[in-house]
């Protein structure tokens, strides 16, 4: 049987394995590199529950194949949280608003909202509800989910802001 040869960052570790050229990214993940994380849905892409960060973008688990991240860097639902398992601001965001019920598709929607907080500061509602459009939830019917967000938004901000003006306070210190 063929293989070939995936190098891959996953969650800051690097990866060498060899794969069937058709082993989905999912599959890989779960099976290869015991990260279990990354949940199967339907398998069409549809529900994004298998959503990963490939390069800081989302990217659907279940139509990925695996060769093609070689040479990339993927992030999963366990990148999230610190090394020591403090979460992050988004994971305790979810906790405070009740934004799981089931868990199903908490990892897709957290790595959905991830991409979007990396790439604006304030988001509105509208654009967290256009955010997770390509994401399904049967349990909390997406306003707790919606909170979530916005809250884990407002703290990042307020996060940066005060790493800002310590930056500020220090360089007018030493001026």
């Amino acid at each position: 049987m063929e293989t070939r040869t995936v190098r891959v960052v996953v969650n800051g570790t690097a990866y060498e394995r060899q794969v069937e050229p058709r082993r989905m990214l999912g599959d890989f993940l779960r099976h290869d590199l015991n990260l279990t994380g990354t949940h199967y849905g339907c398998e069409h892409g549809v529900c994004g529950a298998c959503t990963v960060l490939l390069d800081g973008r989302t990217a659907r688990a279940c139509l990925t194949l695996a060769a093609q991240v070689d040479n990339h860097t993927l992030t999963t639902v366990e990148g999230l949280a610190s090394t020591e398992g403090t979460l992050n601001t988004l994971q305790q965001a979810f906790t405070e608003c009740h934004a799981l019920q089931c868990g199903f598709c908490t990892p897709g929607m957290l790595m959905t909202l991830t991409e979007l907080l990396n790439e604006t500061d304030s988001p509105d509602e509208a654009e967290i509800r256009e955010a997770i459009t390509g994401n399904l939830c049967r349990c909390t019917g997406y306003q707790p989910i919606v909170a979530a967000a916005l809250l884990a938004a407002r703290r990042l901000r307020e996060s940066r802001s005060a790493v800002r003006e310590t930056a500020a306070e220090a360089r007018a210190a030493t001026e």
